[in-house]
């Protein structure tokens, strides 16, 4: 499982003109479900970014989390980031979980950082989304958590 994360001063989404999810300072997290993952990949995901050292201490430093600053999380599913675009222009997302599974996965993301004590915001799964940030530093970090039971290998 991936995401791509981001810190914000504030984040929105909407569909369809209608705000759906919206956060103040916090992270705004792109997440995609890769064919395979399981709710582990879910659960430690949504612990690494909890945990992810990335908001200003007292002395200006990255020194603090998710958890020790009170922030909030927006997340929102990106297939896209399962993009392969090694042969070609066009790219292909085979990579990626299958939709239903995708939603799951996503959810279960969100509900593992709401039960760490972020208040979350969603987007909502498969819609057209228009999404707003306010990133902060800029700060965009690439996570990603190898499936569980099996050695991640350059192949995957």
């Amino acid at each position: 499982m991936r995401a791509l994360v981001q810190r914000v001063s504030r984040a929105a989404v909407r569909v369809g003109g209608a705000t759906v999810g919206e956060i103040g300072p916090g992270m705004l997290l792109l997440v995609c479900a890769m064919a395979g993952d399981r709710e582990a990949e879910a659960r430690a995901l949504a612990g690494k970014a909890a945990r992810l050292r990335i908001f200003r201490d007292a002395d200006g430093r990255m020194n603090r989390s998710l958890l020790e600053t009170g922030g909030a999380a927006l997340v929102v599913s990106q297939f896209t980031l399962a993009a392969d675009a090694s042969r070609g222009n066009r790219p292909g997302f085979s990579a990626a979980a299958p939709p239903d599974a995708g939603e799951r996965l996503c959810l279960e993301f969100a509900a593992e950082l709401a039960a760490l004590g972020v208040p979350v915001a969603t987007g909502r799964f498969g819609a057209d989304m228009e999404v707003e940030i306010v990133n902060q530093g800029p700060v965009t970090i690439w996570l990603e958590v190898p499936q569980q039971g099996r050695a991640k290998t350059s192949a995957q």
